[in-house]
């Protein structure tokens, strides 16, 4: 086990930080569990790989962590609300983006996306695949900037012990209920509207 961890930290796939007696092993970056994901995404995919049946499944396919993202079926709602909506839109090369009028509203709902690009080297918004669901969900710094928004407003509790994310039932009513608005939203913008692309 030394020797394999030893070669993911010079392969910088994995971090070690020493406290004391003990070493601590993390994944290297955003961009290492992305990959991850993306893989099991294909594993599930493919028959490779079949999640093995526990307790804690069902919770982790409502909603878990990836990385610093939110995935799981309330993540994969979310994405494609979002697009539906005409806040986030995919260009011909399936490139995805946050349009100006997207950014808007995100911001009159108290989330600054213009604020979250001159302090990150990643991709504001990007897709990513999520194995349970076999669908998109939003990575990327916004990605991130959401799930920190739903926690900030209670609506959400991340388990300590896992990477199993828990909406409180009033958390899941105020969810339901932006994810409504967002789309309400989207259906009284022109077309040409959604497709102006924010420069954030």
């Amino acid at each position: 086990m030394s020797a394999h961890l030893a070669r993911l930290v010079d392969a910088d796939l994995v971090a070690v930080s020493a406290q004391g007696r003990h070493r601590y092993y993390r994944l290297a970056g955003h961009d290492v569990a992305e990959l991850l994901e993306s893989l099991m995404g294909v594993a599930f995919r493919t028959g490779a790989v079949r999640l093995r049946s526990s307790p804690r499944e069902p919770a982790l396919r409502h909603a878990r962590t990836c990385y610093d993202h939110l995935a799981g079926e309330r993540a994969v709602a979310v994405y494609e609300a979002l697009l539906n909506a005409g806040i986030l839109q995919k260009d011909e090369l399936d490139a995805l983006a946050l349009t100006a009028p997207g950014a808007d509203w995100l911001k009159s709902w108290g989330l600054d996306a213009a604020a979250l690009a001159p302090h990150s080297r990643r991709p504001l918004c990007r897709t990513c695949v999520d194995w349970s669901e076999r669908r998109h969900h939003l990575g990327g710094a916004l990605g991130a900037a959401l799930l920190a928004r739903f926690q900030a407003l209670g609506w959400l509790r991340r388990d300590a012990a896992s990477r199993v994310v828990r909406f409180t039932p009033p958390g899941e009513q105020a969810l339901t209920a932006w994810l409504r608005s967002a789309e309400d939203w989207g259906a009284r913008l022109s077309p040409s509207t959604q497709t102006e692309t924010s420069t954030a």
